[in-house]
């Protein structure tokens, strides 16, 4: 469910209190432990964080028009949603985060990129803190440009 919201605020004012009050709560563990070089926004819909194009100009590859993104939050129909794509870069985050989830007694609801929760108590912030900080923008960028397949040469 994309927003048309053009700021952070506007999408914040436009969910009901609830999911406004769990939204603001896992948006002030983000600010606290992501690099402050990735820009916070609106992206496809959601509250998002990229890295800028000043950063890295090439953008993102499905769309090079738009910055590299790195992580986003959003209100869909049936629950909230925080895509982690910045984890599957490396697969030791992946599994390092899904350990310390997993000591918490939580029930992680996890799909390719996203963490699924329906009220904040279904998530361990502090888990998720831990996922942001250890990754810069630097690191992200690299680990985004190990992951895409190598162009290949011209054979001419």
């Amino acid at each position: 469910m994309q927003s048309k919201a053009a700021t952070v605020a506007q999408y914040l004012a436009g969910l009901p209190p609830d999911r406004r009050a769990a939204i603001q709560a896992v948006l002030k563990v983000i600010r606290a432990n992501i690099d402050p070089a990735f820009a916070e926004g609106m992206q496809y819909g959601m509250i998002g964080w990229s890295v800028p194009h000043m950063l890295y100009p090439a953008g993102y590859h499905c769309d090079p028009k738009q910055p590299l993104p790195y992580a986003a939050i959003a209100s869909q129909k049936n629950y909230m949603a925080l895509y982690m794509g910045c984890l599957y870069a490396d697969d030791s985050e992946v599994e390092r985060f899904r350990k310390r989830w997993a000591a918490t007694g939580k029930k992680l609801d996890m799909g390719k990129s996203c963490i699924r929760f329906r009220k904040l108590d279904d998530l361990p912030l502090d888990v998720i803190g831990e996922a942001f900080a250890p990754i810069t923008v630097k690191r992200f960028i690299a680990d985004y440009e190990s992951s895409r397949p190598k162009p290949r040469a011209n054979k001419k």
